[in-house]
This record gives C-alpha cells, structure tokens and sequence, in this order.
C-alpha cells in the first residue's frame, strides 16, 4: 500500500517548485519583456511587484475566506488558478493584461502555499510534521536555485514566454497528481472573517510572525544587496556566490526536518538565529581576507534563512491546531517574510543613498537578526510551563 501522505507532500512540494520559480523568474525576464511591448525598465519591474504584493497582501485574506469544510477543493483550485494564470500571462497581449494575470498568480501562489502546507500536516504523523514542512519548502527552494535558472535558459533561447509555460507544466503535473491522491479532509470549524482575523490577537502567533518579519529583513534583505557587497571587494562575477546562496536554502530546507521532529521550536529557533546572525556579521571580514573564503558564510546565510521558516510554519500550525486555522497563520507568516524583505530592501536603499559603507548593511542585517531572540527567548518562557515541548518522536 502506497504512503499517501508521502505522495502528497511530494505532490505539494512540486507545486512549491513551480511557485519558487514564478516568485523569482519575472525579474530575469524584464528585459525580454520590456523589448517585446515596448516598455520602461520601471515599468516592466513592476510585474514583479503585483506579483509579490498580490502573495503577501491577498493571500491571508483568500485563505480566511475559503470555506473551512471545502479545505481539499480550495487546495486544487487554487493551484488550477496558478496554473492558468501563469498561463494567461504567456498568452497576454499587452502590459497590463500581463501584469493583471501576474497579481492573479501571487495571490494563488501565496494561498496554495499556505493550504499546502496544512494538508501535508494534518495527513503526516505527529512525528513527522517538521520533516513534511521541511519537503514542502524545499521543494519552494529547488524552484528558485534550479527553476530559475532553467526558465532563464528558456528564455533566452524561445522567449520569456517559455518560461512561464514551464511554470505552468509543472504546476499541471502537481496537480494531476493532486487530483488522484490527495484524500478527502476532514472539515474544520466554521467561522466569521472577524473571528478568523482573531487569530493576530494570540501572542504566540504575533510573537512568531515578529521573528519572520525580522528575519527576512536580515536575511532576504542583505540578499537586495549582495552584488554590491561582493563587487565592493572583488572583481569576480557574482553569479557563483548567488549559486552558493541558493544551494545552501536547498539544503537547509530539506535537513532541518528531522531536527524541527527532535527539538523544540525554540531551541531550533535560537540556533538559526545565532547562525545566521554570525554569517551575516562575518562576511564582510571574509570577503576582505579572499573572496572566495566568503562562500562559506554566504552557504551558511543561505542554509539557515531558509531553514528557519521550517519550524516557523510548523510551531505556528501547532499553536492554531486546536482552532483549525493553521494555515491562516502559515498565509500570514508569508506575508511577513515579503513585508520583511521590502522593509530590508528599503532600509538597504537608503543606507546606501547616505553614502555609508556597503560592509555595514552585513553588520546591520546581523544585528537585526540578533534581535529576533528578543522575540524568541521570552516565548520559551512563555509556553514551557504548558506545553514542554523539549523533544518529539520519542528521542
């Protein structure tokens, strides 16, 4: 007898693949696509943010108004919407026809994330929930260090186009897939939008968006500004430090499930924060050494940006179990971590525009890693008396 649950956490994850590709191809398309409609470059880059604003604004707000006891059917439709909007936008015959369909994919993106992640757990053991999350993100991670670069590839050779239409084929397949095995869900409760936003009023979730939020400013932030980082000490291509960033999430998406399945959220959270703060403040000191001694922090910044989000989704589905609105929480946890990388992003900008030193963006993301713990190590406090989650599995 087959493992379903296996089959539709990998089914999932191929999803998570052709989303991960959909969420970082359009910027390598828009001089393609600026040539073909005739376009600004600032107007082409904003495809990139309907997209991202779409994910991060809209999502939330589809996954709380799907109904609660059609939790499969939203599943599918959601990713039939991402399909067919990735679709659409190879087909579009102007701008803001291509720009309309690329909102429409953010926010199917960001809901079937959200309801993916859900259904992988709630099919998974107990003991194995951290692993299913960790497949799901990995799978997101694959798309954007392996897609990518593929559909890029595509592109150069058959137009912009065929890279969306790859998205589209993979996300087909996923679906199919779906289709035949994924299994009924059973129906959580039913409630109003009002008390479905409710869920901002719990602490533990706050605490944990809090932790998202500043992470993603550290981590994806810096990213923003990684080719001026490098070239300030370097002449070499940033193309291969990228690679060495993208390999890193990949693993670190995929290793750290069976640690999330032995330790506590906090005590994974700590670590990853610690971690990543320490890569982030030593790589501007590696880079002055050799630049190609910089790869070992920039493997590490990647492994463990990515990794945390892991046991991020999975304490979150945990602390929303009892309510059924886990993946409410997971939407609002993605919303965070886009929010986080345009504030970074932002930041990033204006540091830069003040004429301070490039280094100092390192230093400042690690700092603001640091400050994660703030948030992390009073919820320790906070939930060991009720729930001592020390250990899982047995171990």
């Amino acid at each position: 007898m087959p493992d379903v649950s296996r089959i539709v956490t990998c089914l999932i994850a191929a999803g998570a693949f052709a989303l991960g590709m959909a969420s970082y191809v359009t910027a390598g398309l828009i001089p393609l696509i600026e040539q073909d409609f005739g376009v600004t470059t600032p107007l082409a880059a904003q495809l990139v943010t309907a997209f991202t604003l779409a994910y991060a604004l809209g999502s939330p707000v589809m996954v709380a108004i799907l109904p609660a006891h059609r939790q499969r059917a939203a599943l599918l439709g959601m990713l039939v919407l991402f399909v067919t909007a990735n679709a659409l936008s190879a087909v579009a015959p102007d701008m803001t026809m291509l720009m309309s369909f690329r909102a429409v994919a953010g926010l199917a993106a960001g809901t079937y994330l959200a309801l993916g992640i859900a259904a992988a757990s709630r099919l998974a053991p107990d003991h194995q929930r951290g692993h299913t999350i960790a497949i799901i993100m990995g799978g997101m991670a694959s798309g954007t260090v392996l897609g990518v670069p593929a559909g890029l590839w595509l592109a150069d050779h058959l137009g912009w186009q065929a890279a969306l239409w790859l998205i589209s084929l993979i996300g087909a397949v996923a679906l199919l897939g779906l289709m035949r095995w994924l299994p009924a869900l059973s129906p959580v409760a039913q409630s109003s939008l009002k008390q479905k936003f409710a869920i901002l009023k719990d602490a533990q979730v706050v605490r944990l968006l809090g932790i998202s939020l500043l992470a993603a400013v550290a981590s994806l932030g810096l990213y923003t500004f990684m080719a001026p980082l490098i070239s300030a000490y370097t002449e070499h291509n940033v193309t291969p430090f990228l690679w060495v960033w993208g390999v890193g999430g990949v693993l670190g998406s995929f290793l750290v499930g069976s640690l999330v399945d032995r330790f506590s959220n906090v005590q994974i959270t700590t670590g990853i924060l610690v971690l990543l703060s320490l890569s982030l403040i030593a790589l501007p000191l590696a880079l002055s050494l050799n630049p190609w001694l910089a790869l070992l922090p920039i493997i590490l910044w990647g492994a463990v940006g990515w990794a945390l989000q892991v046991p991020q989704n999975n304490a979150l589905m945990k602390a929303r179990e009892a309510s059924g609105d886990g993946h409410l929480a997971v939407a609002l946890n993605e919303s965070a971590l886009y929010l986080g990388s345009a504030l970074g992003a932002g930041a990033g900008g204006v540091w830069l525009s003040l004429g301070w030193p490039v280094w100092g963006l390192a230093v400042a993301a690690g700092v603001i890693g640091l400050m994660g713990l703030g948030i992390c190590l009073p919820t320790s406090r906070g939930r060991g008396r009720v729930s001592h989650p020390v250990r899982r599995g047995g171990v």
